[in-house]
């Protein structure tokens, strides 16, 4: 509309006080486009995620050693699609058979379960744990229930 009024000045916008067609000086707001929105900078305190993967059951029985779980996730976790970058935005530590892992925003805990079986799989471990989600923030690397299946037979 504005390079329509550059063109021709007999044509003019209606001006924000009297609503009308007028020489007044009012500047006219310019229209938003649609979809377009402002990036509001927000500044404050960065969200931090915190996980635990419990090894406590096979840890118990030297089936798995935790330190090795944490080095494969030190060295398996992709910050922004690269391997080795956790920088700062990643932190895994080990307190005796838990395994804690904290990030910034971005991180799933689906992301830790996939590792987690990645690294059973890799052991040849698989077919006799699995991990289950006790809660909304931890796994727990447990036994299969096969106790269950001769009481069917």
């Amino acid at each position: 509309a504005q390079a329509i009024l550059a063109q021709a000045p007999s044509l003019s916008l209606p001006c924000r006080k009297c609503a009308l067609a007028c020489a007044c000086d009012t500047p006219v707001p310019a229209m938003a486009i649609k979809g377009i929105k402002k990036k509001a900078a927000v500044k404050g305190k960065k969200q931090l995620l915190k996980f635990t993967i419990d090894c406590q059951q096979p840890a118990d029985d030297n089936i798995i050693e935790p330190k090795d779980l944490e080095k494969f996730l030190n060295s398996r976790i992709k910050v922004e699609g690269k391997t080795g970058n956790l920088g700062e935005r990643v932190v895994v530590t080990r307190d005796k058979s838990k395994i804690h892992v904290s990030a910034e925003v971005p991180f799933s805990k689906r992301y830790l379960k996939y590792l987690s079986k990645k690294y059973l799989k890799m052991q040849q471990l698989r077919d006799f744990l699995r991990v289950v989600a006790p809660n909304k923030t931890s796994y727990e690397l447990r036994y299969f229930n096969i106790n269950e299946d001769n009481e069917e037979e």
